[in-house]
């Protein structure tokens, strides 16, 4: 049953199309009604439709090379998706699972095709309609830079482990070295027999000093023992960084691949139907 145009006005998708046009292209639409769980699409499969969701709620993911599942987004009464593969007739890009029972619109290729036939200023509409999509998930890729090691550990530390590593830190230092020898002379200096009006309160061999330096190595091996389990905490979450970029560098390296494979073929495309063209205007001279 054809949809009323009224609905496509209150899809952000479509507000670019004018009133004629938006009766035009609801008379191409088909009302559906698809239950939970159902697939509306899977990622790889050729795109010939697009849904304009009313009412329920479809997942749109995809799985990285890893199997991990990534929910692009949980598309709701109002958004359109499907749309890229229609437009450009490549493969789905994501799949696409109804979550709740999903009340949508469908559109064919065949009906836009027919659609922009009879209306080709729509094509113009339906791409700033696209370009201010590619804007929002350009805008989302930006904040999704890989994560900085120090930064994500730093969020994480316990009051415990802030001073565990500012004490390891502190205990590798050439001021700590210094502040020992230091103490250690003073300590020395202050009980010898020679030294006049020494105290005298550890005299040789300096027994008490020998006990104070045992607890001090005893508690300094355990925060330095806690801020290196936390150091290799961090080399663990440094290598899963280092291969989501190094993953992440690959996956663009393959899309790059793919941009220029299909560049190559629309040139060579492109140049075939030239030739096609200029054969045709030698036959039309000679005859």
């Amino acid at each position: 049953m054809p949809a009323d145009a009224a609905v496509l006005a209150e899809i952000p998708f479509f507000h670019f199309l004018d009133a004629e046009e938006r009766i035009s292209l609801a008379a191409q639409l088909e009302e559906v009604s698809l239950p939970a769980g159902q697939v509306l699409f899977n990622y790889g499969e050729p795109g010939d439709c697009l849904y304009v969701i009313r009412g329920g709620k479809a997942e749109v993911f995809f799985k990285d090379d890893t199997g991990t599942r990534i929910v692009l987004e949980v598309a709701g009464a109002g958004d359109v998706v499907g749309e890229l593969s229609l437009l450009d007739g490549g493969p789905r890009t994501a799949s696409v699972v109804v979550t709740e029972a999903l009340e949508a619109l469908r559109l064919d290729r065949g009906d836009l095709d027919a659609f922009l036939g009879a209306h080709p200023h729509a094509a113009i509409d339906l791409l700033s309609a696209m370009g201010r999509r590619l804007r929002v998930t350009a805008d989302r890729l930006r904040h999704t830079a890989s994560r900085n090691v120090n930064v994500a550990m730093e969020d994480t530390r316990t009051q415990v482990q802030i001073v565990a590593d500012w004490i390891a830190e502190f205990s590798g230092s050439i001021a700590f070295l210094i502040l020992h020898i230091v103490i250690f002379a003073v300590w020395i200096l202050l009980n010898i027999p020679q030294v006049p009006g020494a105290p005298m309160f550890d005299p040789f061999p300096y027994g008490l000093l020998t006990m104070v330096v045992s607890l001090e190595a005893i508690i300094l091996s355990v925060f330095v023992l806690l801020s290196q389990n936390r150091q290799a905490a961090k080399e663990r979450i440094r290598g899963d960084i280092e291969y989501e970029v190094n993953l992440k560098a690959e996956m663009e390296v393959a899309h790059l691949h793919e941009k220029v494979d299909n560049l190559a073929a629309a040139t060579a495309d492109t140049a075939a139907r030239v030739r096609h063209v200029e054969r045709l205007l030698d036959r039309g001279a000679r005859s």
